[in-house]
């Protein structure tokens, strides 16, 4: 089963959500807002991926950061910020087939729905 996480109003997930119905995907939605993130998930997708890109340093909450925050950030710290703030976790973080995606273009879900 494929497993897709994030915030139902983001536009990235809007995108990757509508991919995935006009292919005819199954897919479980676990909405961050409603149900914060799964410890155990973002432990996975930090050790697969780093916290750099785990976490969104583009959007509105790391923005609104502090320097310090934002210059001791490591592992350690992004787990227990994305835990409190799952809204900074990239979206959508897709798990198919075992395997932990970021983000979302139309080319990478091409590739791993083949």
């Amino acid at each position: 089963m494929t497993n897709i996480y994030g915030i139902k109003n983001c536009d990235t997930m809007k995108k990757a959500l509508k991919w995935l119905d006009l292919q005819g995907i199954a897919y479980n939605f676990i909405d961050y807002k409603k149900e914060g993130a799964n410890k155990d998930i973002l432990e996975d997708a930090l050790a697969a991926h780093g916290w750099e890109n785990v976490l969104n340093r583009r959007g509105t909450t790391w923005r609104k950061l502090s320097d310090d925050i934002k210059e001791n950030m490591n592992e350690k710290n992004a787990f227990y910020l994305a835990i409190d703030n799952p809204s900074i976790i990239k979206r959508p973080l897709l798990i198919h087939a075992d395997e932990i995606h970021l983000g979302f273009k139309e080319e990478q879900y091409q590739e791993i729905f083949k």
